[in-house]
């Protein structure tokens, strides 16, 4: 994944992955590995849960923000990959990343997303698709666009 962020011309990306299990599988290694041997640095932002908590997008447009990433990195389920497509909106925009999910604005610029899936069967790997709760009001929404379609996925 490092040499197609790299050839990307991209030198800085977000990664974010969920609560553990690509650690205990060794590809949190090779995923840092290959960013590393690729001269890509890297900010992280773990604890991705099932039904991705819009706090955590925040915490993660919030990294983007300060470190000013050029991209973001998604390793692992649909949920990840949801997080990561939100995160890549929220960066780019100046208000509140919730916005798109209640159609108060749409995503009209976003960070470019690449996606390692370790499930099958969501397509979060292949579409703009992306669904967050917001964890104060407990509001599940959606939002799509072409966008936030994942550069590089499933490899």
């Amino acid at each position: 994944i490092g040499r197609y962020i790299k050839e990307a011309g991209i030198e800085n990306v977000l990664l974010v992955y969920g609560t553990g299990s690509i650690k205990k599988s060794g590809l949190y290694e090779r995923i840092v590995n290959s960013l590393n041997e690729n001269g890509v640095a890297y900010q992280e932002l773990d604890g991705v849960v099932s039904n991705p908590l819009l706090i955590r997008v925040n915490d993660g447009i919030d990294i983007a923000k300060a470190h000013r990433l050029q991209a973001v990195l998604g390793v692992g389920g649909g949920s990840v990959a949801d997080s990561a497509k939100a995160i890549a909106a929220g960066a780019k925009y100046d208000g509140d990343v919730w916005d798109f999910f209640i159609h108060k604005s749409e995503i009209k610029k976003a960070l470019p997303v690449f996606t390692v899936m370790t499930l099958a069967a969501t397509a979060s790997e292949i579409n703009g698709n992306s669904v967050v709760m917001n964890d104060a009001t407990k509001q599940k929404y959606s939002v799509s666009s072409v966008l936030v379609n994942p550069v590089v996925g499933d490899l």
